[in-house]
């Protein structure tokens, strides 16, 4: 007669627990996977493990099932193949170039970069010994005088996020691959609903999630989006090597987001278009830096490769009024608050001095420009109170 195993204590039964759950439950959410430690099944399965096999579970710094949810709906979105996520948008910046770079390397900046991007840039230039070099973003295929036998990779943006020119994005591309540079895009203006990067010969899109992905001001993360697998291996091994992870519970928030993003995208789309209109009228106001306006830099660009444009833009003011000038207009707005980055339910505001971000173009216009995002409020909410204190900004 076998005697059953002694009845574990109480401690053990808390960390061994046996729940008995009725299977079968479903809902629209994905679960949120916690994890550090993964559990083999066995040895065998363990020993057999290959860091490039997506499928495979490794270590919760790798991915979950909560994030591999939510790199799998990124990717589809984009019209990619692969996804990694990061910590942020820069930080999925970061992730680019450790995994494509190294010293004695080139690369190609955007004069209308992400200002961290350019930080990035000269960070390696000074510390890395790599060549980082800045060039007009309406080049277009003139690109190709700038490459040089140790360009490794062009950035682009589309548009600038704060001076909004569109640049020829297939052109560059089409440079690049005949040159075997790889291209990397910051897409994160169109979220990937408005324009499709693989489509225009892009090798990377950048997206930071902290923006309408999220939705709510709350969240950062970044996504690393590809269509080639042999790239999305060396941002995988560079993601590894620095240790760069997220939260299941954050992958969560911005899961519960994405069914209603393109609406929201598109509401946003509507009141700054509307709104970016309404200014061209005004006279406080130089010019307005919108895409979808035909007087912006590279809207024809826009007109054949996008399908939409959300709601950031940016005017310039009329030089008559100082930089002291536009920040009393900027505090005074009762509905914007003063902050970065965008995508979330409240409009925001800030003043920007361009000439000393730009090194490598003409910035045209002398007088001072700042970015409008418009969130979710009323349109005529929104244009009463720019009104307001445009016309106090003339009196």
């Amino acid at each position: 007669m076998t005697q059953s195993p002694p009845k574990h204590g109480l401690q053990t039964r808390i960390v061994h627990p046996h729940d008995d759950l009725t299977p079968g439950f479903e809902s629209f959410s994905v679960p949120v996977a916690r994890a550090s430690t993964v559990i083999f099944p066995d040895l065998a399965t363990m020993r057999a493990l290959d860091w490039r096999n997506d499928a495979q579970w490794r270590y919760g710094l790798h991915a979950t099932p909560t994030s591999i949810a939510l790199a799998q709906r990124l990717a589809a979105l984009e019209g990619g193949h692969h996804a990694l996520l990061q910590p942020s948008g820069l930080s999925s910046i970061s992730n680019v170039y450790f995994a494509f770079v190294k010293s004695g390397d080139d690369v190609l900046i955007p004069d209308n970069a992400y200002s961290p991007n350019r930080d990035h840039g000269d960070w390696l230039a000074r510390d890395f010994g790599v060549s980082a070099r800045y060039y007009d973003p309406m080049i277009g295929a003139r690109i190709a005088d700038l490459i040089q036998p140790n360009t490794r990779l062009i950035w682009l943006e589309a548009p600038g996020s704060v001076t909004m020119e569109v640049p020829d994005i297939p052109a560059i591309t089409a440079v690049a691959r005949a040159r075997n540079v790889v291209t990397a895009i910051d897409n994160t203006w169109s979220a990937g609903i408005a324009f499709r990067p693989f489509e225009h010969g892009v090798d990377i899109s950048v997206q930071a999630l902290t923006k309408y992905q999220s939705g709510g001001a709350d969240v950062l993360m970044g996504a690393t989006i590809t269509a080639e697998q042999t790239l999305h291996h060396k941002l995988k091994l560079a993601r590894m090597r620095m240790g760069i992870g997220v939260s299941s519970d954050d992958c969560s928030l911005i899961l519960r987001s994405l069914p209603t993003m393109q609406v929201r995208f598109q509401q946003h789309d509507r009141t700054a278009l509307a709104l970016a209109t309404w200014l061209k009228t005004r006279p406080e106001i130089a010019a307005v830096l919108h895409p979808a306006l035909p007087d912006c830099p590279g809207h024809a660009f826009y007109q054949r490769d996008f399908t939409g444009a959300g709601g950031l833009f940016s005017v310039v003011f009329d030089k008559r009024y100082s930089p002291a000038q536009i920040d009393t207009f900027c505090e005074s707005l009762e509905l914007f608050a003063i902050g970065w980055s965008w995508g979330g339910a409240a409009s925001l505001v800030m003043p920007y001095d361009i000439a000393s971000m730009r090194s490598a173009s003409d910035w045209p216009h002398g007088g001072t420009l700042v970015r409008f995002y418009m969130g979710l409020e009323e349109e005529a909410d929104l244009r009463a109170d720019i009104e307001h204190c445009l016309n106090a900004l003339a009196g």
